[in-house]
């Protein structure tokens, strides 16, 4: 095996940073949106909905052939039409054509799921799990400073300076890696139909892979209804600050990126079903929280950060244990197991914006932290009346 520098492995993970906050910098930047294009607030926030009905199609029809093509051309290609489909976005006239680029984004957008198995690939059994721990972190770093730069920089230049500097970003990255990456040799020679419907049989087929998705997926959703509902909370008249607070918020929560090394420890250590108990307690706490937000001022502040912060350290700590939980399952086909797991976790993350938008549209703030509290009820209860049966030893298909 070929040695992998430290540089390419730190290469990737600002790859997987800068393709996650493709995905998550709309979120602060839905007010300058609407004012620019002279919307409703809760009308912009189609645009976070797109991106994200985006990334899941994305994860689901193009992650699978990450055991099919040569990773080198797959990832500098779809890093590519991200960075066309962000000029596209940054050039849209209204709302129509943004929610159109926003969705291509979404599709394109998705090399952190390919990164990650690729990899696996590439490095010795014993660097596995630091060289993960390292992508993760970038994507989680790429997610929090994508809304506090994306904030600030819409307030200060407009809503279209982030989509700009974004495409300047994808597209430089997609350069270093058509000149960094090694040859890759596929591992599968199977068809694209038969990698495409193989995720849905192992969803079938596999409760404990069900069991990862509908954890991730209602919690996901809840995150993304109070990250969604964030911004017109503190824009709005119970805050009256400027789309730059959304990003300072999610900035504070950079010790998410410290929590979830420590949370693989205690899978390690635990088991899966054990951290998901506290992860999903932990989000059932934040949301109590949360709802103290609606009070303002001093008080309604540190609730917010408090709030948010738990529920960041609950969502990402509780996809580390649902990972391995799948990744254990088949080694040979991690890449069709991390797709049925995605796909789920978005389609959830999609219908959660969607949902948030209608609940403070229609019952405020409480109304979001209520849908948080309920999707995370849903999970818990499953999570506490469900055993986790027996597994026999499997082999994976040829």
């Amino acid at each position: 095996m070929t040695p992998v520098s430290r540089r390419l492995i730190l290469l990737l993970a600002l790859t997987c940073g800068t393709a996650v906050g493709n995905v998550y910098f709309p979120q602060a930047i839905t007010p300058t949106i609407a004012t620019g294009l002279h919307l409703e607030p809760g009308t912009a926030t189609q645009v976070v909905t797109a991106v994200q009905f985006g990334y899941a199609a994305g994860i689901f029809l193009l992650v699978p052939l990450g055991d099919r093509l040569p990773h080198r051309p797959l990832l500098t290609t779809l890093l590519t039409l991200t960075g066309i489909a962000l000029l596209a976005a940054c050039a849209a006239p209204s709302l129509g054509p943004l929610i159109g680029a926003s969705a291509l984004i979404g599709v394109t957008t998705v090399v952190a799921p390919l990164i990650g198995p690729m990899a696996a690939g590439l490095v010795a059994a014993d660097r596995r799990g630091a060289v993960g721990g390292t992508l993760l972190s970038g994507s989680i770093g790429g997610m929090l400073l994508s809304r506090a730069l994306g904030g600030a920089l819409s307030e200060w230049l407009g809503w279209r300076a982030p989509y700009l500097l974004a495409a300047a970003l994808t597209l430089t990255i997609a350069a270093c890696l058509a000149h960094a990456l090694p040859t890759t040799t596929p591992p599968s020679t199977q068809p694209y139909p038969h990698l495409l419907t193989q995720p849905l049989r192992l969803l079938r087929t596999e409760p404990l892979l069900r069991r990862s998705c509908l954890y991730q997926a209602a919690v996901f959703a809840g995150f993304c209804a109070v990250w969604t509902s964030a911004a017109p909370l503190l824009t709005g008249p119970t805050y009256h600050l400027g789309a730059h607070a959304v990003g300072a918020l999610a900035l504070v929560n950079a010790a998410t990126m410290l929590a979830t090394p420590h949370a693989g420890r205690l899978v390690d250590r635990h088991g899966p079903d054990a951290v998901n108990r506290v992860c999903l307690l932990t989000v059932l706490a934040a949301a109590a929280i949360l709802t103290l937000a609606t009070l303002g001022g001093p008080t309604g502040m540190t609730a917010l950060v408090v709030g948010t912060l738990a529920l960041d350290i609950g969502m990402q700590s509780g996809m580390v244990a649902n990972q391995v939980r799948i990744y254990s399952l088949r080694p040979g086909i991690r890449a069709r197991l991390n797709t049925a797991y995605m796909t789920c976790s978005y389609l959830g993350g999609s219908l959660g914006s969607w949902t948030g938008t209608q609940a403070h549209t229609h019952l405020g703030w409480p109304g979001v932290c209520a849908l948080t509290t309920l999707l995370t009820t849903l999970a818990l209860t499953h999570h506490l009346t469900t055993r986790t049966p027996p597994r026999a030893p499997t082999t994976s298909p040829a």
